[in-house]
This record gives structure tokens, sequence and C-alpha cells, in this order.
């Protein structure tokens, strides 16, 4: 797939200037009841300005003070010697990405994770050994994206589980850990803890270095916001099908963000019109333990996609894993299963309710910013619960020759379940 926005080139200075949205686009849009309507009827061309931008590692997000908080994420851009002057960057750019599915902390991950920080002598929550096994495909990335379902308990309360979520901040320590550079996190649990959860979550997030799309401490942090990758300026947006029956407060609507088609394409159009060369979208959204995309999803896939605004579309939500289709030349992972969870085998949640994948791809963006989406690859993960809910990456642990013969059943039938729905998407299968 090759698209070109329709905006200029962002040009190829070393740090990229931030791009700030106008004060009063924020005023307009947050005002208003129809978010969507507001931001069509802005005039991107009037509101751009330019900031500066923060370059410390992985991934670096565009600041632009006051309007859009200062992010923490990294960049692989190193310092140079002050002596030296840095070279011009290389076109084009090859930059390789990064997703999996839900984080799902049921109450006995963080018993676990209680008992592995009580046997290195320490107390709190360990949750590192459940994800530390997708490290050799996720921190490989240049940008690696995590789905976080559950809203971070708010400080002095309690953790709490199924039907309303607040989870130890400890799980996102974990993220960090295995490589992931930020999240999604729009999710019918956004607003189970309320603001105060949305607030603590985002507050965590930040001060672990990761930034998030999905849920706002104020106004400006739900709208499109940028973030470098290997001198490439991305827009990642994030919505959800619902909030599980509950409202976001009155007048406080832009706390998190709610599946429409026309919202999102004034968002991604907005994300383009600022700078933004690559567009991703993040949805939660299908029907729990439906493997097949319902016909919602399929409409909304083919509404956003139709104009050539985004470049990748990555689901997640309904707990198994969905197929990766290709609507209107565009990518789109319709559900990534869940990447950590304690889903019961059931009759409500079938085996494969611990197969999921991080679904990794490579992506072109030349000096004029037309972008190249190569074909996704699938890495299959399952969740080990007598592992101490460890997520493994299915292909790597069944090479090993030192696992029991009932491990490699279980792990041999993951893989094959997950095969059914994503096996040609498998590395290595175009070749076959």
């Amino acid at each position: 797939m090759d698209r070109r926005p329709p905006v200029a080139s962002a040009g190829r200075r070393r740090v990229l200037t931030a791009i700030l949205i106008s004060t009063t686009f924020i005023a307009a849009a947050c005002s208003s009841n129809d978010r969507a309507a507001s931001t069509a009827q802005a005039s991107p061309a009037a509101a751009p300005t330019t900031g500066a931008t923060t370059t410390t590692g992985r991934t670096s997000t565009s600041t632009s003070a006051p309007t859009i908080p200062v992010s923490a994420a990294t960049t692989t851009l190193t310092t140079a010697p002050t002596t030296t002057v840095a070279a011009e960057p290389v076109w084009p750019r090859r930059i390789s990405l990064a997703f999996s599915g839900d984080t799902l902390t049921h109450s006995p991950l963080w018993r676990q994770a209680e008992r592995n920080a009580s046997a290195a002598g320490e107390t709190g929550y360990d949750f590192d050994p459940m994800l530390a096994g997708l490290a050799p495909v996720v921190a490989a990335a240049d940008l690696a994206v995590c789905h976080l379902e559950t809203p971070i308990a708010p400080e002095g309360e309690e953790f709490t589980t199924m039907p309303r979520f607040g989870v130890p901040e400890a799980v996102v320590d974990a993220i960090v850990a295995a490589g992931y550079d930020r999240c999604s996190t729009a999710s019918n649990h956004a607003a189970d803890r309320g603001t105060a959860g949305i607030d603590r979550t985002v507050d965590v997030l930040e001060s672990r270095g990761l930034d998030q799309s999905g849920m706002a401490r104020q106004p400006n942090e739900i709208l499109p916001r940028l973030f470098e990758v290997e001198g490439v300026l991305f827009g990642h947006l994030s919505y959800t099908f619902s909030y599980n029956g509950l409202s976001l407060p009155e007048g406080e609507e832009w706390r998190s963000a709610v599946i429409d088609p026309a919202r999102i394409i004034a968002d991604a159009a907005w994300a383009r019109a600022i700078g933004a060369r690559v567009v991703i979208v993040s949805m939660h959204w299908g029907a729990e333990g439906v493997h097949q995309p319902t016909g919602h999803q399929r409409s909304v896939a083919d509404e956003i996609t139709a104009g050539g605004l985004i470049d990748l579309v990555v689901g997640h939500h309904a707990h198994v894993l969905q197929p990766i289709g290709h609507v209107n030349d565009t990518w789109v992972l319709f559900g990534l299963g869940n990447i950590l969870s304690n889903l019961p085998t059931s009759d409500r949640w079938p085996a494969a309710s611990q197969d999921a994948a991080v679904v990794t791809v490579e992506i072109t963006v030349d000096e004029q910013g037309g972008v190249v989406v190569d074909r996704p690859v699938a890495h299959p993960t399952w969740v080990d619960k007598d592992a101490g809910w460890t997520a493994v990456l299915v292909e790597p642990e069944l090479a090993r020759d030192d696992i029991s013969a009932g491990q490699r059943g279980r792990l041999e039938r993951s893989l094959e379940r997950t095969r059914s729905i994503l096996g040609e998407f498998f590395a290595g299968a175009e070749a076959t």
C-alpha cells in the first residue's frame, strides 16, 4: 500500500519541529457536544504552529507547551558530541512496528505478582516475568504498542476485577520492561474507576515514560497529538465501542473516545493536517469470544479507511484472535486476542482466550511522505497459567528440547488454534 498524505514533507532536520494545536481549535472542540463536527469544521491550515521536540531514546513525543504536555517517550536518535555536526538522515526510512491485544489484569495475576515480589525478597507486585518472554519481538521494534484494557486503581483505593477493574500500577512496569513504547487505553473498562481512574492511569503511564492514546486528564489530551519515530511523525488514535453502560461525567465526555466513523475520519484528517506521515487507529470492538469480525467491525473498517487517511487499524476486545484483512488497501488487524489474562476455560471462554499474537509490521516512508505498509507478520503467543501467567512466544518455546510432553502438547494445540485464524501471516508463510 502506497499512500501520500495531502501535506508537505516534514523536512530532514535531525530534531523535527513539533506541531502546536491551536488553543482556538481546542476550545471549540471541547465546548461542543458534537466532537466530530467541531473537528471537521476547524481550519487545519490556520491552526498549526511549531514548538520544540523532546528526543530522549527510541521514540519521541512532540511537545508544544502549554497545550500539549511533555511526554517521556523515547527515540533511537543518539546524542552526538557537541563538536560534531549530525549527518543528514537517510531516506527512505524503514520503521518496524509491533502490536499486541488486551492486557487484562485479573485478580489471580496480581496475587501472582505479589508472590513474585515476595520470592525476590521484596514487597509490592512484580508482573515482569509475565511479559518478559515477549521482549525478543517487542523490544526489537522501533515502535511497540500495547493495549491496556484496565484502568490503574486510584491511590488509596482497593484493587478490583470484573465487572469494574482497578489494577496495580506495577503492571505498567512490566509493560515497560518488555519493551513497549506506548499504549492504547480506550476500552469498555475505561470508565470503571471514573475520572480518578483515568487520571491515575495516564499519570502512571507518563511516570514510566509511556505515552498513550484513548484517555485524557484534560481536554487537549484526547485530540490528535504527534510523536516521532526514526525522524517520522506519527499519529495514534484510540476508540472503544462503549463503557459497559457507564457514562462519563456531563461536560467531561472528552475523557475517552467512543467509536464514531465521522469522528475518526475527522481526527485522522486533523492528524494529517498537523504533520502526521503515518496514522494508526486502535479499535476496542467486536463480539467477545467470537473469532469472526462482526458486521459492525467490517462496516466501520470500510468507512474509516475509504479516504486513505489511515495507514493501519489495530483491533482488540474479543478476547480471542480475529483475522487480518485488507480493507480499501489498508491492513486491518481485527483482533489480537489476550496477551495477558486469566479468562477461565469454560463454555463461555474457550481455550483460545489464552491465545494471542504480537503482530509486527514494517513500513517505509519516503522523503515526500509516501508510506508503504508491508504485509503483517503474526508471532503466536499463549498465556501459561501454570507457570505464573506468563505470556510465551509459542514457536520459540516449541523449539526448546527441555519442555515436558504435556507442555509441548498444550503449546502445539495453541499453535494450531492460532494457525487456523492467522496462519497465512506466520513468518515465512508467503513463501509456501
